[in-house]
């Protein structure tokens, strides 16, 4: 009987085979490792982003509130009764879009799309870095005018002093309240828990790679 012995040189190319198969493996095995380490590198530079962008937001929401402090370009409620484009601001309330975005807010040129008005004229906010921030401020009453005139009626009011911000729930119509406008018909009862306008900033925030983020505030204001 003869026994039959492989060829050297079909073995040597079988091997050849072998380890040309375990490369390509380890070669889309070390490609996949490499896409998912910039995935995260990626990922977390945008968090990092937006954590930048919250933080110049809440700052320019401070400068913003500065306008309407005593002394301030909107620091009365005559002043605060009427829009003006050189800061932003809408003596009444915007359109929104479902999210509670303000339409004007979401174009280039601050245009309320429903009306075709120019609700703003001031630059946007440069904080370096990068980082843009455009804004508006409109109060949260159905026409311009002074609140204690336009009242409850026309206006959202919030109860018992100045909040920094707060939630929709925290708003309420004076008229499904026992209390007064302040200012209004009633004001200064024995009892009466002294009531704001509600002010709504909204920010639009522009970063690095196209980052782009939406933040929004509301307060109570003020007593004159």
């Amino acid at each position: 009987m003869t026994m039959k012995h492989a060829n050297p040189r079909n073995q040597r190319g079988v091997v050849l085979i072998t380890t040309l198969l375990i490369l390509v493996v380890m070669l889309i095995g070390a490609v996949a490792l490499v896409r998912s380490f910039d995935t995260s590198m990626v990922t977390a530079g945008n968090l990092s982003f937006k954590r930048d962008l919250a933080q110049q937001s809440e700052l320019a929401v401070e400068n913003i509130l500065s306008e309407f402090r005593t002394g301030g370009p909107l620091g009365t409620r005559t002043l605060r009764g009427a829009s003006d484009l050189t800061r932003n601001y809408s003596a009444r309330v915007l359109a929104a879009n479902p999210q509670g975005i303000p339409l004007a807010l979401l174009t280039d040129t601050l245009t309320d799309p429903q009306t075709g008005s120019v609700i703003g004229t001031a630059a946007e906010i440069t904080a370096g870095r990068g980082i843009r921030l455009r804004y508006v401020v409109d109060r949260q009453c159905s026409e311009p005018g002074d609140d204690s005139t336009l009242g409850a009626e026309r206006c959202t009011l919030v109860e018992g002093g100045r909040l920094p911000g707060g939630s929709s729930s925290q708003w309420q119509r004076a008229e499904q309240s026992s209390g007064v406008a302040a200012g209004g018909a009633g004001a200064g009862l024995s009892g009466a828990a002294p009531q704001y306008v509600v002010y709504r900033i909204s920010i639009r925030a522009f970063g690095p790679r196209g980052t782009e983020s939406f933040y929004q505030t509301t307060y109570g204001c003020c007593d004159d």
